[in-house]
């Protein structure tokens, strides 16, 4: 695994959907147009429950200990009664765990860059624990969205990262792409935005200072404008969302 720096001195010359994380990637993986997204094979569901039983207490106890990680709002994910979109700034490996955590008991289904299905066991367990890749060949689009589309039909949550790619520790949210808010107003769910922040350690005397630790906020959900037309509402939900994420950075 490589990792590019990103500071105060540089950000402004790495593009914004460039990846600073380089993962080792060895193993084949294709989409052709027999590719199944979200898998419904009874014995798949059936290993994919074994291993969300046993993920979820050690995924708990590995974020605690390490990041001091907890959850605030989660109040926010009650009485939405349809399917859903969850989106987050993408800082951190472990993000992707945490906020499957924060979506728990309901499974989240995670889109994510086909290039991570080709990285040795990483790829066995995100195909388990339900990660539909994104297809780099436009071709297999429509096969995508179809699949997204019905797992939000379905009453499904589905997150996205907006931003694209993972920039370790960064603490702005960055822009947008509109993926995740074309399927909101296609579907006519909401959007429900997740902050992760970085809290500083408290020294506690001059020797002792506390550990750096991770809170994932949940913010109110968003529902898309019916009152504008596809594209304006897809904009105006993409900004919302966005603003409302920043707010909570403060900047």
């Amino acid at each position: 695994m490589q990792l590019e720096n990103i500071n105060k001195d540089n950000e402004e010359n790495i593009p914004e959907d460039s990846h600073v994380l380089h993962f080792w990637e060895p193993c084949k993986f294709e989409i052709d147009k027999n590719f199944n997204f979200v898998n419904d094979n009874f014995l798949f569901n059936i290993f994919s429950n074994i291993l969300y039983v046993i993920a979820y207490p050690l995924l708990l106890i590995i974020n605690k200990f390490f990041f001091g990680f907890k959850v605030v709002g989660k109040e926010n994910l009650e009485n939405i009664n349809t399917g859903k979109v969850t989106v987050s700034n993408h800082v951190h490996p472990m993000d992707c765990t945490m906020v499957g955590l924060a979506n728990c008991p309901q499974k989240t289904f995670f889109t994510s860059l086909e290039t991570n299905f080709k990285i040795p066991i990483v790829r066995k367990i995100i195909k388990l624990l339900n990660t539909v890749p994104i297809p780099q060949n436009i071709k297999y689009t429509k096969n995508f969205m179809d699949s997204i589309d019905n797992l939000l039909k379905n009453g499904k949550t589905v997150h996205f990262y907006p931003e694209g790619s993972l920039w370790p520790h960064y603490d702005k949210i960055r822009h947008f792409k509109n993926g995740a808010f074309d399927f909101a107003v296609r579907n006519n769910v909401p959007v429900v935005p997740m902050v992760i922040k970085f809290n500083k350690g408290k020294r506690i005397n001059n020797l002792i200072k506390t550990r750096n630790n991770i809170t994932l906020v949940i913010q109110k959900p968003i529902y898309p404008n019916k009152l504008l037309n596809k594209k304006e509402a897809i904009l105006d939900l993409k900004e919302q969302v966005h603003n409302s994420m920043c707010s909570l950075l403060k900047y």
